[in-house]
Parts: structure tokens; C-alpha cells; sequence
């Protein structure tokens, strides 16, 4: 049997399509660099979580719904909400570069033994999401969270990393940022925060809908107390480094 040859015309479309395929994807690069440069220096003013957290209250019965959240400069947190979050959710953070593959490897290894998923998302990973991306456990998102966790890491400084994520990440069912979370929680700026209500703050974290801060169950009492443990453990010049490294 002889081969079927492709017309030229057939040929000349495939190499166009692929032409701009890549022309595509370098624009898509591009924007993605220079985006995530421009957001290491400018506050947002709403982010893909926030937005979709707003589509999700409309569509089930609040119509009204407001996300309350307003930008807090790090310097005007209380610096026991920074360890509290790096305490109880990244403890390697001053010092990885995005990804904590030894928590990622156990994690790995809890999942293919056990049906209770468990998660290995570094302080940056959690960052990149929230700012940009959706939920789900797809591969296919968790490349492309990977992709701009690198970007954070590469641009930003790690104060920023931790600012933003402090910043954008949801504390109650529409409270976004330790600022809002502070004045509807505690009636509190975030610079008051005392060490027990930042431990608080940090132990809701995994499941902002689920937890209650005013009225902790037993579960987020003892989960508050282990962060606690470990702030003391860290100390309070735990994230010097890092705030050095901000300001050279």
C-alpha cells in the first residue's frame, strides 16, 4: 500500500496552528512574569478565591453577600500572627524554596494507605492558589499552582509570600485576611492580636467554614494549644531572617 502524502495546504494549517500555539503560550508566560512582578509590589484588591467564595454565597441563598477584606501591611500585624501561621502551617518556610518535599513524600505515602486525604502545601504553594487559581485536587491545577508557587519564590521576597498569604487567606465563611479577621473576630486592628487569638486564627485555617473562632470546639481548643507549644518552640526571632532579607 503507498502512503497517503499530506496536501501542502493541510500541512501549511498544521504549521499554523502550531505557529500560534506557541506564540500563545510565550504571551501567556510573559503575562504570567510580568503579573506576578507587579503583584509582588502592589496590593490586590480581590483575588480568584475571594471572588469565587462571593459566586458561591449568591448562588446559595445570600444575594447580598460582601467578602469583607481590606489590605494590612505586614509591618502593622502583630508578629505573633506571623509565626502562628508558619507554626502551624509551614514550619520550613524561612528556608525551602517553595516546596517541602519531605512533607510532599509523607504525604504521598499517607494518601495510598489511607481514604482521609491529606494535603502538603507550603505557606507559598497556598499563596499561589488563592491569588490565582481554584479549587480541586486535578493534576493539571496542581501544575499550574506549581508553576507560579516557582514565580512567588523566584520574584518575591519570603515577607511578601507571608504578608499576601496572611492577607488573602479566608478566616471565616466571608472574612478574608488577618485585617478583617481581627475586627470581626476580636474587634481588634491585627497589631493587637495577642499570642492565644493569633494561635486561634491560624488553628481555623485548614477549614475556615468548618471552624467556629467564637465559639471553638474541643478539636480547635487542643489544635490552638499545639500551636501555642510550637510558637514557644520557634521563638520569637524565628522569622528574622527573613524580614532581614526584605529590607536589604
Amino acid at each position: 500500500m503507498h502512503e497517503i502524502a499530506e496536501s501542502p495546504a493541510a500541512a501549511g494549517l498544521w504549521r499554523r496552528l502550531t505557529w500560534r500555539l506557541v506564540t500563545l503560550m510565550w504571551l501567556w508566560l510573559l503575562a504570567t512574569l510580568v503579573g506576578v512582578a507587579f503583584r509582588g509590589i502592589t496590593d490586590p484588591g480581590t483575588t480568584a478565591f475571594m471572588q469565587q467564595r462571593l459566586l458561591y454565597l449568591r448562588d446559595h441563598g445570600e444575594p447580598r453577600a460582601r467578602i469583607d477584606y481590606h489590605w494590612v501591611d505586614y509591618a502593622d500585624m502583630a508578629p505573633a500572627m506571623h509565626l502562628a501561621v508558619v507554626a502551624s502551617e509551614d514550619q520550613d518556610f524561612p528556608w525551602h524554596h517553595g516546596f517541602d518535599w519531605v512533607a510532599i513524600d509523607a504525604a504521598l505515602h499517607h494518601n495510598r494507605v489511607s481514604h482521609r486525604i491529606r494535603g502538603a502545601s507550603t505557606i507559598s504553594q497556598q499563596t499561589a492558589k488563592n491569588l490565582y487559581l481554584w479549587p480541586g485536587r486535578s493534576y493539571f491545577r496542581k501544575a499550574v499552582e506549581a508553576y507560579f508557587t516557582v514565580l512567588l519564590e523566584t520574584e518575591w521576597p519570603k515577607e511578601r509570600i507571608l504578608e499576601m498569604y496572611l492577607n488573602i487567606a479566608q478566616f471565616d465563611s466571608n472574612v478574608f485576611g488577618v485585617g478583617a479577621a481581627a475586627r470581626h473576630l476580636f474587634n481588634k486592628i491585627p497589631a493587637q492580636l495577642t499570642s492565644e487569638e493569633a494561635a486561634l486564627l491560624a488553628a481555623a485555617l485548614p477549614a475556615p467554614d468548618r471552624f467556629d473562632v467564637m465559639d471553638p470546639s474541643t478539636y480547635l481548643r487542643r489544635r490552638q494549644t499545639w500551636i501555642a507549644g510550637q510558637m514557644a518552640m520557634l521563638g520569637s526571632g524565628y522569622l528574622d531572617d527573613i524580614e532581614a532579607r526584605a529590607h536589604r
